[in-house]
């Protein structure tokens, strides 16, 4: 004998639709349903999103040499400075 023969399943079926009733099993599919979907959509969004992160790196390299120009810049005067001030 079977935990889940079709004539259990049916008599759990019966059984749930007299406690909860239609209207309430119709609103829970809904919300589940819902609730699926939005998963769906946000599984999807986060391999878009991890997709596109690689595609994003390649940037990171310019602006970092842009940061080293900038650095190199600001120390040069202050050097210049200081060489001056040694030989005077």
């Amino acid at each position: 004998m079977e935990i889940f023969s079709p004539r259990h399943l049916l008599v759990i079926l019966l059984i749930v639709l007299v406690v909860f009733g239609t209207k309430k099993l119709k609103t829970i599919g809904q919300d589940l349903g819902g609730a699926v979907k939005g998963f769906k959509n946000a599984m999807s969004e986060g391999e878009k999103e991890a997709d596109a992160a690689p595609e994003a790196k390649p940037a990171a390299p310019a602006a970092d040499a842009a940061r080293l120009t900038q650095n190199a810049e600001a120390a040069a005067p202050a050097a210049k400075s200081d060489s001056t001030t040694q030989h005077g």
